[in-house]
């Protein structure tokens, strides 16, 4: 185990700081303060999300009971570069589209939002890469993200705020298509499995998120009050569904940690597409209750039907938290929009054809650049790791038992 000690020795330190050091430099030529508007976004609001990532997220993906270091530690380091990354995506397209410049407040949040695309994405191949691998992944899926809300925002005239909540989509989507492309662990593999301990901290994690949840769906909203009075209550619902379709579907009739720690929030990502446009609180608490079922039922069904056959792992279920509510979402919000507008029957067809297009864009962008990391990521460069060292914080951190 030492010769790999060594090689990611000589290979993740310098990576970082050669990263670092670009960051820097272009960051010195495209980021001036100079006339530029006040922020609408408070300091506070900006915590909250970044809270979420940091907090949320490093312990969302804790229940392995042998990759808690891994899960957390590079969790911050991710999110540290992709945040940075994602500023100077922003800057290029705000530079060559001669877009207005923004406050540096809303800049460094709306890079937040976006680097939760690629902390889902880990979620997928969570244990099975090492840190270059996700560095670069991380780097590809920065650009690649903003490459598809670009393309929805100026060809299919999707609100910015909206493309900004393809998040989920993205995310769950491209680290599905990444993780395609690595072997499967045995299924008798006792290191995937969780412990107490770990499902406890995994579930912190999980209160982090739910208790964010409204900030992080209102901070770029034009309606933020809207946005956090619907969020909440669709998380409300969907928290209670959870624990009672856990007690309905459990062989034993016991709630099972693995339904709260998924579907509690599954009402947060469904409604965060209209959360700022519904104007009845009823209709969130719908969302939120067919998103908690969607993510229980969905878990059964992909896990035992498709998974297998499409020989498919998904190391922490980012499919049915993520992608399965978030797909809900964006259908909801179509439907949503044929019920408002339904009286103005010539634009309609466009408006919906136009939101499904951006759906149907982002998913298919997130799947085949998603599919191609994940066969770059598993050339011999990146010293992609055996299966029997999945799971494994060892490999990489100074481990006292």
């Amino acid at each position: 185990m030492s010769s790999n000690y060594r090689n990611f020795r000589n290979s993740v330190p310098w990576l970082i700081l050669f990263l670092e050091a670009v960051f820097i430099v272009l960051f010195y030529f495209l980021f001036s303060e100079d006339g530029v508007p006040r922020s609408l976004i408070s300091y506070p609001a900006f915590q909250d999300v970044n809270h979420m990532v940091i907090f949320g997220f490093g312990f969302f993906l804790t229940f392995q009971k042998r990759y808690g270091f891994s899960s957390t530690g590079f969790n911050l380091l991710i999110v540290v570069l992709g945040v940075q990354c994602s500023m100077l995506v922003e800057g290029f397209l705000v530079f060559l589209l001669q877009m207005p410049n923004e406050d540096g407040l809303k800049r460094i949040t709306k890079a937040a939002v976006s680097v939760t695309a690629v902390v889902i994405s880990t979620g997928a191949v969570l244990g099975k890469t090492n840190p270059v691998q996700l560095i670069v992944m991380t780097v590809v899926e920065i650009i690649v993200f903003h490459v598809s809300r670009w393309i929805n925002n100026v060809f299919l005239e999707v609100p910015n705020d909206i493309s900004m909540m393809h998040v989920h989509l993205f995310g769950a989507y491209f680290g599905l298509a990444v993780s395609s492309c690595f072997s499967e662990p045995s299924p008798r593999s006792e290191k995937n499995a969780s412990t107490p301990k770990s499902d406890l901290l995994s579930m912190l994690g999980t209160l982090f998120l739910w208790v964010f949840w409204p900030s992080f769906n209102s901070v770029l909203a034009m309606n933020k009050r809207r946005a956090i009075y619907n969020t909440y209550f669709a998380l409300a619902v969907s928290a209670v569904t959870a624990f009672v379709l856990s007690i309905l579907t459990t062989k034993d009739g016991k709630f099972r940690m693995t339904h709260i720690h998924s579907a509690v929030l599954a009402g947060g990502v469904t409604v965060g597409y209209a959360a700022h446009s519904i104007e009845h609180p009823w209709i969130a608490m719908i969302l939120g209750l067919l998103a908690s079922v969607i993510t229980i039922l969905g878990s059964y069904c992909l896990q035992r039907c498709l998974n297998p056959p499409l020989k498919l792992h998904d190391s922490s279920g980012v499919h049915f938290t993520f992608g399965l509510p978030a797909v809900l979402g964006a259908l909801a919000e179509a439907v949503l929009l044929v019920i408002k507008n339904w009286t103005d029957l010539p634009s309609l067809g466009y408006l919906v054809m136009f939101h499904v297009g951006a759906f149907c864009v982002t998913i298919s962008i997130a799947l085949i650049t998603g599919f191609i990391t994940g066969l770059i990521l598993n050339l011999k460069l990146f010293k992609t790791i055996p299966v029997s060292k999945y799971f494994e914080d060892q490999f990489y951190w100074e481990v006292s038992f």
